[in-house]
């Protein structure tokens, strides 16, 4: 069996029985499965692999806020996307070698959610300094706060004394979608428009090809909102009320 073959039974082998969409499937992971064939037989680990992602979403953090022009912006937006793909890396290793578990899932949400807060950040930043409208730098606060703050919510909801799901190597995906009639049909609609919004984000790499990076930060401002709002009437509602 060729290299090529061995990629492409490694990519079946070690993706994730239901992926989170179609990006991650089709895009993230082909190429994600040719560094696992690389680092298969080598004393490099799955976690190590996540912390590596982090430290090049740092660089990509760094390019963003420190080279100005469209050039820059898209090196950076490529380093993130490279970010992107070994984060796919190490929950792909971890299953081909069978050692997956909940522990690594929680060190891998852990740092993408890291990496998130980054990101905006960085851009944040940048935006201002392109701009020198320092309302920029209080917008992107505000929304350091609400996309921390889901992050914090997202783990409360995810608990096993709240949601009443035991984690399982995989973590706890999202379901989205399966409501029935035109208003279900909508929210689900508007719930999977969200989430690729904020997933990563698959789509700054395009933002960053047309020298639009504001389009993210505004996008993924508002959905973190949102999120947070929605968030908190949901634990509120199943927890706040009178009884």
């Amino acid at each position: 069996m060729g290299a090529a073959a061995d990629i492409a039974e490694i990519y079946r082998a070690s993706k994730k029985k239901k992926d989170i969409n179609w990006f991650t499937q089709h895009v993230a992971r082909p190429p994600a499965a040719v560094l696992v064939y690389l680092f298969k037989n080598t004393p490099i680990t799955p976690n190590q692999v996540t912390f590596l992602a982090t430290l090049v979403a740092a660089g990509a953090g760094a390019i963003f806020v420190g080279w100005m022009g469209w050039v820059g912006l898209v090196v950076a937006a490529a380093v993130f996307e490279l970010s992107f793909i070994l984060d796919c890396v190490d929950g792909m290793l971890a299953r081909l070698r069978k050692i997956a578990s909940p522990l690594g899932h929680l060190l891998d949400f852990l740092m993408d959610e890291l990496k998130a807060m980054l990101i905006y950040g960085c851009v944040a930043v940048r935006l201002w300094r392109e701009s020198g409208d320092e309302r920029l730098l209080i917008v992107g606060l505000a929304g350091l706060f609400c996309l921390a703050s889901g992050i914090a919510l997202t783990s409360f909801m995810r608990r096993p004394e709240y949601s009443g799901k035991t984690p399982t190597e995989d973590g706890d995906p999202a379901q989205v979608g399966g409501r029935t009639g035109p208003i279900g049909m909508a929210l689900s609609g508007l719930e999977w428009a969200a989430r690729v919004v904020v997933h990563y984000p698959q789509y700054i790499w395009i933002c960053a090809a047309v020298n639009r990076i504001d389009i993210y930060f505004w996008a993924y401002g508002a959905v973190n909102v949102l999120y947070l709002g929605l968030s908190l009437l949901k634990i509120f509602f199943r927890l706040g009320r009178f009884r």
